[in-house]
């Protein structure tokens, strides 16, 4: 791939995720101001691909992402990335902490480091920004619509390409979280299987009744599929309009994969393949002889056998 977006300005962690992929420091990088017009830009054919914030350890789905993948013409997500989420905090050369009276991040980080924030510099006033690379770019005064700061809870890279001062390092208030990025691109082949992958869909709710949400998940849980994340999200059509962002354990070529979404889709017939692609980090499920792909091709052959016995 030649040309890639991300959510921007130039050192966010949507960056740092996208230089972990093969290729990407050489190719076209184009950053982004929200997730829906990264997909835009794939689906007009400006960029291959895109990179965007799907899970946060801490604070869950970026629903940003989440809703903008699952609506609109048809994308399909080919890669994920898991970046560690380290924040510093960071102001104008020569400022000293004791200095700092305003702290621009985004709100998400901000909600991961208030608790160092509140017990290291309380005198600071908390200012939102669009991101946390744009909060850095505000302590220099070159970040458009984006008010000035002292200093910004930013990432390690954008803060030393800017050249500024590093007050802190390692601030979050929980140590070893992560975030999870997904690489979404136009329909086409899909990655091969590994072993070791994951499905991702949205299921709409196909009315809104008791017991409807577990006949959803007895389409995995019967097959053997476990799920390593389920969210509920709205449609935007009303109270009580909901649908199902899922991520399953395994490959659509596999065959208690392909069992659980043909049975998904004859109950809820607007489900949404989004993609299966390798895992970041390599997990091989445990797999139940009854739910293997040779089980379901002995028992599909078994039954052919039946219909066919009279002729």
């Amino acid at each position: 791939m030649d040309s890639y977006a991300y959510l921007g300005p130039a050192g966010t962690f949507t960056e740092a995720a996208l230089l972990k992929v093969p290729g990407a420091d050489a190719a076209r990088r184009v950053p982004i101001s929200s997730a829906a017009s990264a997909l835009t830009m794939i689906r007009s054919g400006e960029v291959d691909a895109a990179v965007l914030p799907i899970e946060n350890s801490v604070e869950g789905g970026v629903s940003a992402t989440l809703d903008a993948i699952a609506t609109g013409q048809e994308l399909r997500i080919i890669r994920e990335i898991i970046v560690p989420v380290t924040f510093v905090l960071a102001g104008k050369p020569g400022i000293s902490r004791s200095e700092v009276r305003t702290v621009g991040t985004h709100p998400h980080a901000w909600a991961q480091t208030r608790g160092w924030i509140d017990a290291n510099i309380p005198q600071a006033d908390y200012v939102p920004a669009s991101s946390t690379a744009a909060a850095a770019y505000a302590v220099l005064a070159e970040a458009p619509g984006e008010p000035a700061v002292d200093a910004a809870i930013c990432a390690p890279l954008v803060a030393d390409r800017l050249g500024l001062e590093i007050l802190a390092r390692q601030i979050e208030d929980n140590p070893g979280a992560e975030t999870r990025f997904v690489m979404v691109a136009r329909p086409g082949k899909l990655p091969a299987p590994t072993g070791s992958d994951k499905t991702t869909v949205a299921v709409p709710l196909p009315v809104d009744r008791p017991g409807a949400l577990m006949e959803i998940l007895d389409q995995f849980s019967s097959r053997g599929v476990n799920l390593s994340r389920i969210e509920s999200r709205p449609t935007g059509k009303g109270l009580g309009s909901y649908f199902f962002s899922i991520d399953a354990e395994g490959h659509v070529a596999d065959a208690r994969i392909a069992d659980a979404l043909r049975a998904l889709h004859r109950l809820s017939p607007n489900l949404r393949f989004m993609g299966s692609y390798p895992r970041a980090e390599s997990f091989y499920p445990t797999v139940e002889p009854h739910t293997a792909d040779e089980a379901f091709h002995e028992a599909a052959q078994w039954l052919d056998g039946i219909l066919h016995s009279g002729n």
